[in-house]
C-alpha cells in the first residue's frame, strides 16, 4: 500500500514535533512519554516505559521466539532546551533529525499501519523505542532489554542510518575517562613542578604512536575525543582530563588494544602525577551468530531495499549500533536505514522529506517478511 498524502504530511508533522523535544542520552523521558501517548492514540494497547526509559509495545501470543524492531530515541547532542527546526520544500534540518528521529517516525507509522491489518496476528513481535544508543549512553537501553528478555528474543532489527545502508557486523569499543592530578602551583614561583597537561599530552602522544593490529578482514582504530584541564595561563595545571577509546571488528584485536592502552597508562604513572583511569563505555563486539540466519536477513534487506528504496545493491557495513548487543549474544540482528539525509552528528543535519515515504514502505515490508 503506497503512502497517502495525508499519511506523509502527518509523518512530517510528527518529525517536526519530535525534533523539538531534546533527548540527550539518559534524558529521553519527554520523548518516551510523547511516543507512548502517540502509540496509544494510534490504537496500541499495553504500551509501557521500562526502567531504562525504553518504550515497549508487544503483540502476539506467548513469551518465546520474539522478533524485535527498534529505533533509538536519544540524540548525540547534549542540549536540554528545544533545538531549531528549519525546512524548505525538500529538506527538514535539525540536530538529530536523521539519527535517529526520522527512524523513530518511520517505525511509529509502520506500527500504526500494521495495527489496521492482520499482519501481526499470531506473531510475537516487540517494538522498542530505546534509550542510550549514542556515545556514553553505552547501549544501556538495549542492554537492559536483553537483561530482561534474554534469549526469548530470536531476531533483532534496528532502524538507523540511510536507505541502502545496513550494518550486519558489530564493532566493539571500550571508552576511558582519564584524569591526571599533580601538585601544580604558580607558573613562575613553582616552575619545574609537574604539569598535569604535560603528563596528559604524553599519554595522548603515546596513544597516537600505537600501531594497530593488522589482521585480515578486521579494522581497528583509536581516538582521543575530548581533553580539558588547567586553571589559568599563569598556573601549573593541577588537573587534566580526557575521553579516549579504541574499537575493533575483531575480538582478538580488542584484547591487544586493551593491553597497549593499559601499558601506556601504567608507564606514565610516577610519584609526582596521579593517573586515574575509569572505563565509561564498553560495547560488545561480534559473537558466534548463525551465518545461515544472517544471510537470510541480508537477502531480505537487499530485496526490500531494491523494490521499495530503489537501491540496486545494499551496502553492508561493520559498525557500532544497538545490534551489537544481540550479535554479541549470538542472536541474528541487522541495522537498516529508512531515510535519506546528510551531516549526521552535526548541527547541520538534514533529512530529505520525500525519503520518509520509501522508509515507511521498507519498514512495513521488512516487518512483514522477517516475522513470517
Amino acid at each position: 500500500m503506497s503512502v497517502t498524502d495525508s499519511e506523509y504530511e502527518s509523518m512530517l508533522n510528527t518529525l517536526r514535533e519530535l525534533c523539538r523535544i531534546p533527548a540527550p542520552s539518559y534524558h529521553e523521558d519527554e520523548r518516551a512519554a510523547y511516543i507512548k501517548a502517540w502509540l496509544e492514540n494510534a490504537g496500541a494497547a499495553g504500551v509501557y516505559i521500562d526502567e531504562a526509559r525504553n518504550v515497549i509495545f508487544e503483540t502476539g501470543p506467548g513469551d518465546e521466539g520474539m522478533t524485535v524492531f527498534s529505533a533509538h530515541t536519544d540524540t548525540v547532542f547534549p542540549d536540554l532546551s528545544p533545538m531549531p527546526v528549519i525546512e524548505d520544500d525538500a529538506f527538514i534540518a535539525s540536530p538529530g533529525v536523521g539519527d535517529d528521529t526520522a527512524s523513530v517516525v518511520v517505525l511509529l507509522y509502520a506500527i500504526k499501519r500494521l495495527l489496521g491489518t492482520d499482519a501481526l496476528k499470531d506473531k510475537h513481535v516487540m517494538f522498542v523505542f530505546n534509550s542510550c544508543e549514542e556515545g556514553l549512553g553505552n547501549l544501556m537501553g538495549v542492554k537492559h532489554l536483553f537483561e530482561k528478555f534474554g534469549t526469548k528474543i530470536k531476531k533483532y532489527v534496528a532502524f538507523d542510518s540511510t536507505i541502502g545502508i545496513a550494518v550486519d557486523h558489530a564493532v566493539g569499543s571500550v571508552r576511558y575517562k582519564v584524569t591526571v592530578r599533580t601538585e601544580g602551583g604558580h607558573s613562575f614561583n613553582r616552575f619545574g613542578n609537574v604539569n598535569a597537561i604535560a603528563v596528559m599530552s604524553e599519554i595522548v602522544n603515546r596513544i597516537y604512536s600505537i600501531e594497530v593490529p593488522d589482521k585480515e578482514g578486521a579494522k581497528t582504530t583509536f581516538n582521543v575525543g575530548t581533553i580539558s584541564g588547567g586553571t589559568s595561563v599563569n598556573t601549573i595545571a593541577q588537573e587534566a582530563e580526557m575521553l579516549c577509546e579504541y574499537r575493533s571488528s575483531d575480538a582478538s584485536c580488542m584484547e591487544i588494544m586493551e593491553q597497549r592502552f593499559d601499558e601506556i597508562f601504567e608507564s606514565c604513572r610516577n610519584g609526582e602525577a596521579e593517573i586515574t583511569v575509569k572505563c565509561v563505555g564498553n560495547r560488545p563486539g561480534m559473537g558466534d551468530v548463525s551465518e545461515e540466519e544472517m544471510s537470510s536477513l541480508r537477502s531480505l534487506v537487499s530485496e526490500v531495499n531494491k523494490e521499495f528504496g530503489g537501491v540496486e545493491k545494499t551496502e553492508f557495513n561493520q559498525g557500532s549500533t544497538d545490534c551489537n548487543v544481540p550479535l554479541s549474544l549470538g542472536i541474528p540482528a541487522i541495522c537498516v536505514g529508512v531515510y535519506n539525509g546528510s551531516a549526521a552528528h552535526t548541527r547541520e543535519e538534514k533529512v530529505v522529506k520525500g525519503s520518509l515515504k520509501a522508509g515507511l514502505e521498507i519498514a512495513v515490508e521488512l516487518i512483514g517478511k522477517i516475522t513470517t
